[in-house]
């Protein structure tokens, strides 16, 4: 089992040359980056060159204004389009808000209708389903209290005894 094991002194340069190995291919990595970069810009970006004379220099500018006013007209073009889009949106929304203001809801009636009435009308006349929710209900007898009448005379009774000497 001990010849299983790595000795510290193994395992730390081991690590050493994985950490090494590592740090090679990030650089390798980063300098491909960069190279990527370079051809991207060489084929996307035509080289500056400065003109020499009066000439050229004029035709440069005209050149770039040219561009620049295709660019503005496009941006332009899209503004009015975006525009335009908003105030369809607000001209819809108005004509909903339009349209929900002319037709009222009627105020709804009250309808009393039995459980059995209610079913037939949900399910249909084919449906035979009595519903009596009062079947399983228990009777409860209501008993009078007699007390209560004999309690109203007697509740100045009790409060002059509660007092004491008789309601001073």
């Amino acid at each position: 089992m001990s010849d299983k094991r790595m000795s510290s002194s193994k395992k730390h340069s081991l690590k050493s040359m994985m950490l090494q190995v590592a740090k090679d291919l990030l650089d390798a990595e980063e300098i491909e980056k960069k190279e990527e970069r370079k051809r991207y810009m060489e084929d996307h970006c035509p080289p500056l060159s400065y003109p020499i004379s009066k000439q050229e220099l004029q035709v440069l500018c005209k050149e770039l204004h040219a561009k620049i006013e295709n660019v503005d007209e496009e941006r332009y073009i899209l503004e009015h389009k975006a525009i335009m889009v908003v105030n369809e949106v607000k001209d819809l929304n108005i004509k909903i808000v339009d349209l929900k203001g002319k037709f009222k809801k009627p105020p709804l009636k009250k309808v009393r209708m039995s459980a059995d009435a209610m079913l037939q009308a949900l399910l249909g006349s084919k449906h035979k389903i009595s519903m009596d929710l009062r079947a399983n209900l228990k009777q409860v007898k209501k008993e009078v209290k007699e007390e209560s009448a004999e309690q109203v005379g007697d509740w100045r009774k009790n409060i002059e005894d509660k007092a004491g000497m008789d309601g001073r």
